[in-house]
């Protein structure tokens, strides 16, 4: 089965930046579109960034362009998400998901891992 698991979250400063991994197996990882959610105290699950299998094309959410950067590492099974400038707002449990297809024209949220949380404080 597929198993998806976070690392590196944790409490930061305002302006600081972290780096998210996600590890990855039980899946063609090449052939699987990988993205980043994450869910607000309080508040849904909401989409993040995410990358196709590839890793030629990404896609981000407003509220992080600029600032976050997905990237992979096939050889490693492993995707990342670079947070810089981090913001108060930013603090929520991140989510690494994973798609059955290699593409992004839909958002990857066929796998899910069970989160890392991320506290930014002013």
């Amino acid at each position: 089965q597929v198993q998806l698991v976070e690392s590196g979250g944790g409490l930061v400063q305002a302006g600081d930046s972290l780096r998210l991994s996600c590890g990855a197996s039980g899946l063609t990882f090449g052939s699987a579109a990988m993205g980043w959610f994450r869910r607000d105290p309080g508040k849904a699950r909401m989409f993040v960034a995410a990358i196709t299998g590839s890793g030629r094309s990404t896609r981000y959410a407003d509220s992080v362009k600029g600032r976050f950067t997905i990237s992979r590492d096939n050889a490693k099974n492993t995707v990342y998400l670079q947070m810089n400038t981090l913001k108060p707002e930013d603090t929520a449990v991140y989510y690494c998901a994973a798609s059955r297809r290699s593409d992004i024209a839909t958002t990857p949220n066929d796998y899910w891992g069970q989160g890392t949380q991320v506290t930014v404080s002013s």
